[in-house]
């Protein structure tokens, strides 16, 4: 093994102290919250919430037999399929658009991404007020009468909009950093050869950039799977759509701390944790037929 020298002794020295904040930061708000979260997972929270009482498997025999559990996840899903597809392929589109040479470039490019900087609370206030359905915008401009978070039956697809809304400028960035690795001389040469536009796209451009599509399809469907803050914020307790858009997170922040069932709380959570790990290994196992690494 051949020995380090003292440049490269140094480089590593430093290389350890520049990381070392990231790495404590990961471990103290990160992964032992995660171990934590499992550990509770096995207790319930003692008599007028004082202390805990181990009960071993009983939170999650219970979590498997609680419709609501069940009914969160099936909300949790709706919402990912709705909104994980339509937010990767229309950011794709725009990051397309918005990579040629055109005026204002920029200008586009910034007014997409604003909705990521923008507070989740101002954000709900917003669409709280498009989609109400006396005086909603929406409403008011096409004349109809549609009780958009407070049907059962489209509310969930209602809140995935804003969701779609808030992260396409995220996906867009993403994109646009992969589409410039792509060289302009494939597309020349299609344009050549007759190639259209949406031919282009289909059989250079998503070939190529395949690997930031799956990178951005991964954390998207992490990201969705743990929608909270827009069902918080946008359905009201009194709402009669409340049951049918409680996502997974959505019960363990009422168990949690609405409820003081700590233990459950955390077993919800830890099924969430299950559902996202099963998801992303098939992704990671699909990934190998689709994706084009070079």
């Amino acid at each position: 093994m051949k020995k380090m020298t003292s440049r490269e002794k140094n480089e590593m020295l430093w290389g350890w102290i520049f990381i070392a904040p990231t790495m404590l930061g990961l471990i103290v708000l990160n992964i032992i919250p995660i171990f934590q979260t499992i550990y509770q997972s096995f207790f319930k929270t003692g008599d007028f919430g004082k202390g805990n009482v181990f009960v071993g498997l009983a939170n999650y025999q219970k979590v498997f037999g609680d419709t609501e559990v069940w009914q969160a996840l099936w909300n949790t899903i709706k919402y990912a399929v709705f909104e994980v597809p339509l937010s990767v392929v229309i950011a794709l589109i725009l990051a397309v658009l918005l990579n040629k040479k055109m005026k204002g470039r920029e200008v586009f490019r910034t007014i997409f991404f604003l909705p990521m900087v923008v507070a989740p609370a101002a954000i709900a206030m917003v669409w709280k007020w498009l989609y109400n359905s006396n005086f909603g915008l929406i409403n008011n401009v096409f004349g109809i009468k549609v009780n958009w978070i407070s049907d059962p039956n489209i509310a969930i697809i209602s809140i995935a909009v804003i969701g779609i809304w808030s992260v396409i400028g995220y996906n867009m960035v993403l994109f646009l950093a992969g589409l410039q690795e792509v060289p302009r001389d494939y597309y020349e040469a299609a344009s050549l050869d007759g190639a259209n536009g949406v031919q282009q796209l289909l059989y250079i451009t998503v070939p190529l950039i395949s690997p930031t599509i799956f990178f951005v399809l991964v954390t998207r469907i992490i990201g969705a799977m743990q929608v909270f803050d827009l069902i918080y914020m946008i359905i009201d307790y009194n709402n009669p759509a409340l049951k049918k858009t409680e996502s997974l997170v959505y019960l363990f922040y009422k168990y949690s701390f609405e409820q003081s069932k700590k233990g459950y709380g955390a077993t919800v959570i830890v099924v969430l944790l299950l559902v996202i790990l099963l998801l992303t290994i098939v992704q990671m196992i699909g990934q190998k037929k689709w994706v084009h690494y070079e």
